[in-house]
């Protein structure tokens, strides 16, 4: 398959761990645009049901944050925690844009460490993948 054919990295994806909580992970170096947002939060209804969750999103390397997909965040899903899971001090400026100016409708914090992240939600943090 050559470089044309091959399907591009989708922009997130969403899982539920086996502890229970949700994952979202954004792709590297994206630009998060209101339609990637809200396709991520339709993803992370869809796949916790009726059920609200903790949520870890992993926005390392994030290029930047639209206007749009900010408006998109401050709506509730069925998270009921969001730990940001960042790398670098641009990562932790826009999670502080999003959380510092906004009302999040639920709790919302940022962190650089995944297992501090993972306790913050209540989760228990065992050999979790990156």
């Amino acid at each position: 398959m050559s470089a044309a054919e091959s399907s591009p990295e989708p922009e997130f994806t969403v899982r539920i761990d086996a502890d229970g909580s949700v994952r979202l992970r954004w792709r590297r170096g994206l630009t998060i645009t209101g339609e990637a947002a809200e396709a991520a939060m339709a993803e992370v209804n869809r796949v916790c049901g009726e059920t609200r969750r903790p949520m870890l999103v992993d926005m390392a390397t994030t290029e930047a944050v639209e206007r749009r997909a900010r408006t998109v965040f401050l709506r509730p899903c069925q998270a009921n925690r969001i730990a940001l899971l960042g790398r670098s001090p641009v990562d932790r400026v826009i999670a502080n844009f999003i959380v510092g100016v906004s009302n999040m409708p639920c709790p919302t914090r940022y962190f650089t460490s995944q297992p501090d992240a993972l306790r913050w939600l209540g989760v228990v943090a065992g050999d979790q993948p990156d």
